[in-house]
């Protein structure tokens, strides 16, 4: 008996120290795939951090020390002054409140319509339902400048029925409907995917006890889809204030533009100061910055629950 247990026991040691191998090979392996991800994840990082950090170096730098020495010659300066210039050139009160005009009532409508959208798609069964989100979707997909002579002319349409030519065209109106209509697609298929994981029962529950189409939706849906709506409402907000065709296309007046129109500001007519323009560029990115570091919790956790949930 005692040679059967011997040889039994190992069988059983090989078999073991088997395993160990294999698993020790598995995580080898492993290991070699994250250090290839990380390498890729972290030359992906510089290579998007940077055009900002060139920018901002940019910036402190005086427009005759490039121009003598080259842009990759030695600082011997590094200030603010550009910025100070260009805060006075740009008006920054007046154009950050034309900013301000349009991306907040226009990110407000976007994410208020596209989840009535997406509350109607998915929890409604109607044979166009999906005909519709689709519709929705595909207006999002075409591109601003296939579109902006038909609704240049109709903007100009509107505005002669109406007496006022300028009703749409010049007028921070017709920037926020259009950025509405062409983002709420988006917006309707994010917030109907999210919806789609939210349990049927609570919707039965809620309409068992005899809550209308409205308190369904503003008592029982709109505050689980917190997340996503965070998410989208950064998103919107940086997509929106960093929009510079729409505002260029659709208003005449450059006192009615955005911030992103005030950079024109920094151009000269003959020679153009770049460090002077990169100051005002980190100028008017400073509010979506701030608005990412505000919201970046919200914002992560409106896409990973979104993706995990269900």
């Amino acid at each position: 008996m005692s040679v059967i247990e011997g040889r039994s026991e190992n069988r059983a040691e090989k078999k073991l120290s088997k395993e160990q191998e294999r698993l020790k090979k598995v995580k080898d392996a492993q290991k070699v795939k994250d250090r290839i991800i990380s390498v890729f994840i972290g030359f992906f990082a510089i290579a998007w951090l940077f055009p900002i950090v060139w920018t901002f170096y940019s910036s402190l730098r005086p427009y005759k020390e490039i121009r003598a020495g080259g842009v990759l010659s030695f600082p011997k300066v590094l200030n603010f002054d550009n910025y100070t210039s260009a805060i006075s050139r740009m008006e920054l009160p007046t154009y950050f409140f034309n900013t301000a005009l349009i991306t907040l009532p226009a990110v407000f409508l976007i994410l208020l319509l596209g989840s009535l959208m997406a509350f109607v798609v998915t929890r409604y069964s109607f044979r166009a339902n999906v005909a519709l989100l689709l519709l929705f979707t595909a207006g999002n997909l075409l591109p601003p400048q296939l579109v902006f002579i038909p609704v240049f002319k109709m903007y100009l349409a509107i505005g002669d029925l109406v007496g006022d030519r300028r009703f749409l065209y010049d007028s921070p109106l017709g920037v926020i409907l259009i950025h509405v209509a062409f983002q709420m697609g988006f917006a309707t298929f994010v917030l109907s995917s999210y919806m789609k994981t939210i349990p049927k029962e609570i919707s039965e529950s809620a309409l068992v006890d005899g809550a209308s189409v409205f308190t369904h939706f503003f008592r029982v849906m709109l505050p689980l889809l917190r997340p996503p709506l965070a998410s989208l409402g950064v998103l919107m907000t940086t997509w929106i204030y960093n929009d510079f065709f729409w505002a260029l296309v659709l208003m005449s007046t450059d006192s009615k533009r955005p911030i992103t129109s005030a950079l024109g500001r920094l151009t000269g007519e003959f020679v153009t100061d770049y460090n002077l323009l990169a100051a005002g560029a980190m100028i008017a990115a400073l509010p979506t910055m701030i608005v990412f570091f505000v919201l970046r919790k919200q914002f992560v956790s409106g896409l990973t629950l979104g993706a995990t949930k269900g």
